[in-house]
């Protein structure tokens, strides 16, 4: 398998994801800042134009979320999904947030020309996610992890989502120092053999 992916990008969710299921892949690097998701060579791989993109032997699958459940189903034995329908549907309830939300959040102050063109628009999106990734971070403090990761004990596709997602807070401007859960999930999955493996490979 090869996956198309973009330093820091939701992208390497699925890398720890593969990582953590065992599964060999090759990582393949566009450069977002030279425009590789917008050439007509990765248009051929996703003409959506964006990351994650997991070419395997059946075709290419695009969407974070639809790719963690690919890896979950090829790879059962790693258990990164819970057997039980209705924590599985808690998990995926927290996949969903992060694609929909917090994720969305974050695009408005680096990817704001998606929705605006004017300056004073982009400028105004830029400082609302500073507001809305804090928002953001509360409700994940909250809401959403249950021990030390998503659903308590048990690490699950959510997790390397959350993972990234987190990542991007004090970049967005959000002080993290209010949220103690925030700050002890990212150590547990820094200690992960999967996170090592793409901060080594200069993934995030």
């Amino acid at each position: 398998m090869r996956l198309y992916y973009a330093k820091g990008t939701i992208a390497v969710a699925v890398a720890i994801a593969l990582h953590e299921a065992g599964l060999a892949f090759e990582p393949v690097r566009l450069d977002f800042q030279a425009g590789d998701q917008r050439k007509p060579d990765y248009h051929a791989v996703n003409p959506k134009g964006r990351v994650p993109a997991l070419v395997t032997d059946h075709g290419t699958l695009t969407e974070t979320g639809a790719i963690l459940d690919y890896i979950a189903d090829l790879a059962p034995q790693a258990d990164l999904r819970p057997a039980d329908p209705y924590e599985a549907a808690q998990m995926r309830a927290a996949m969903y947030y992060l694609a929909s939300t917090m994720h969305v959040n974050h695009a408005h102050r680096a990817r704001g020309t998606r929705w605006a063109d004017e300056e004073s628009s982009l400028a105004d999106m830029r400082a609302k996610a500073v507001q809305t990734m804090t928002e953001s971070a509360q409700f994940v403090e909250t809401h959403m992890l249950r021990g030390p990761f998503v659903m308590g004990a048990m690490l699950t596709l959510a997790d390397p989502y959350l993972y990234v997602a987190t990542g991007w807070l004090m970049g967005d401007g959000v002080d993290v120092a209010p949220f103690p859960k925030i700050r002890a999930f990212r150590e547990a999955m820094a200690a992960r053999a999967s996170v090592a493996q793409v901060v080594a490979d200069g993934m995030i």
